[in-house]
């Protein structure tokens, strides 16, 4: 028997029964509609927190103190051997090659008084290379001024949102504050930088590094934030930054993270997550899968006059193999056709409607989908359609 036979044989069968046909095809439509529709989602929230991490730049590495096994700086209080970051260490980086800016960086939670109103909210405490590291814009006013780091004067940057909520529309330039027990200058307000993972970036304020260590009662910094040339390798500038600091500490009592090893990192977990999510909406795959031998052995059972009359006609058993595997092939891959378009639909409706939703179809997902629809109908199809070819022809003429 020629493919196009076999196909039209096929589809003959499945329409001939047009309900049952229907209900299977609907069962595999659903599984994959619904892996489509959760890789959606996932590959949309994978993109959306790479670009939360790289609005900042990709060629920033950070330093913190302590190995990795000891998890960065100990609690206040607590004996360490481990030796803190200092603002002369961020000094000595920024003679490093390659590097392009420093800064260092401490931050806490404190009270902030101004214009008569009381805010509580984060505190950083850095230089004036923090806009060229992290890439912030000024809107009014300057950033913190350079050349100052022991004797750093009072001044503070406030984000777009505590100005509004301590000065509302006034200009608060030149206006004093209060941090903590320290007064402070307002010299500039940053642009609107919005949310990072949940964290308003926009309700904070910045003050010197030096005042900072004052404010909060530390000897170390939190950790410092280098940013290096375009172009260059990571790793390299990495090496000699531990150089440097090896050097200065004795050891190596620090952990140096690049942005880039981060961010794989990053992706390699987001992406178990994605196959975790498409894994879950296959379940319904498999589901669909067992309606598919349902239907198929109700097939066989029903058209065994119809196999013991092919058998007598001398049709080999391969043959009958082929027919009713095809039945189910073409039952899952219609299927399939009917899930895509259907998850695909629903992906799009669902970024249309709910804008703040991450939506991004991975069209890698969209062929494994069907692909994995076709498999699972010719693996649903083989007992049933054995069974058929197995038949005596004899035997099969006499049921009735």
């Amino acid at each position: 028997m020629i493919w196009s036979d076999a196909i039209r044989l096929a589809l003959r069968a499945i329409t001939a029964h047009r309900l049952r046909s229907f209900l299977t095809l609907l069962g595999i439509a659903v599984g994959v509609a619904a892996v489509i529709l959760l890789t959606s989602i996932g590959e949309g929230i994978h993109q959306f927190v790479l670009a939360e991490f790289s609005q900042f730049g990709t060629n920033v590495i950070g330093i913190a103190p302590g190995k990795t096994k000891t998890g960065g700086a100990p609690p206040s209080g607590i004996p360490t051997s481990v030796r803190p970051l200092t603002l002369d260490d961020a000094r000595a980086l920024e003679r490093v090659a390659h590097v392009t800016a420093v800064t260092p960086v401490i931050w806490g939670n404190s009270e902030v008084e101004a214009n008569g109103r009381l805010r509580r909210t984060t505190i950083y405490g850095v230089n004036a290379a923090m806009v060229k590291v992290f890439t912030l814009r000024v809107k009014s006013g300057q950033f913190l001024p350079a050349g100052e780091d022991e004797s750093a004067r009072g001044f503070v940057v406030l984000g777009a949102k505590l100005k509004n909520e301590l000065f509302g529309p006034e200009n608060p330039l030149g206006a004093r504050l209060r941090i903590g027990s320290l007064q402070f200058r307002v010299v500039g307000v940053l642009e609107t930088k919005g949310q990072f993972l949940g964290i308003d970036l926009d309700d904070t304020a910045y003050v010197p590094a030096a005042r900072a260590l004052e404010l909060y009662n530390r000897e170390g910094l939190a950790e410092i934030d280098v940013s290096y040339e375009e172009g260059v390798p990571a790793g390299r500038v990495a090496e000699a930054l531990k150089a440097v600091l090896k050097a200065r500490h004795g050891r190596e009592d620090f952990t140096v993270t690049t942005q880039e090893d981060m961010l794989r990192t990053l992706s390699k977990i987001l992406d178990i997550l994605t196959a975790a999510v498409g894994a879950l909406g296959g379940i319904s795959l498999l589901v669909g899968g067992v309606g598919i031998v349902t239907i198929m052995t109700i097939a066989v059972t029903e058209r065994t006059n119809e196999i013991g009359l092919l058998k007598a006609l001398g049709a080999p058993s391969r043959t009958i193999l082929g027919i009713f595997l095809g039945e189910a092939v073409v039952l899952a891959a219609v299927g399939g056709l009917a899930g895509l378009t259907l998850g695909v639909g629903i992906a799009r409706l669902a970024s249309f409607l709910v804008p703040a939703l991450p939506v991004h179809t991975p069209w890698s997902f969209v062929v494994l989908a069907e692909f994995v629809a076709i498999v699972i109908g010719l693996a649903a199809g083989v007992l049933p359609a054995r069974r058929a070819a197995l038949l005596d022809a004899v035997e099969a003429l006499r049921a009735e």
